[in-house]
């Protein structure tokens, strides 16, 4: 897990070229289809929080990926710690639980992430940034 949050940090740092600033809003298009935006909610000397969400109208609520990161500078991770509005990830569950959620869910959203972010540096986005 910790090599996975090593590798979405550096991705997540190609991408934004200023994460340490407040309610600075990035929006990203690729191939024309595809609109998401990341907000960086919260910024402190050692973490930044950001949003991460996709803004394609015309496509239903549950069709949307949205996730909170966050970012630990002085360790260079991102972790994701809530999607889809979901709270806080425990690091496992035992199963069945009652929000069936896999035992490895934590490690499923931050896989997630990665090729998001894989995906959105192969296709080179058009970043209008910051809004």
């Amino acid at each position: 897990m910790q090599a996975l949050c090593e590798l979405n940090y550096s991705r997540l740092m190609k991408l934004l070229p200023d994460c340490d600033t407040e309610t600075l809003v990035y929006q990203f298009t690729i191939a024309d289809r595809f609109t998401y935006q990341i907000r960086i909610d919260e910024s402190a000397r050692y973490t930044s929080t950001l949003t991460i969400e996709q803004n394609n109208a015309g496509a239903p609520d549950y069709m949307k990926p949205s996730m909170s990161v966050r970012l630990y500078h002085d360790a260079r991770m991102a972790e994701v710690i809530t999607s889809q509005n979901t709270g806080a990830f425990a690091p496992s569950y035992e199963y069945p639980n009652n929000k069936m959620r896999q035992r490895n869910e934590k490690l499923m959203i931050n896989i997630f992430l990665a090729e998001w972010l894989q995906f959105c540096m192969k296709n080179k986005p058009t970043v209008s940034a910051p809004v």
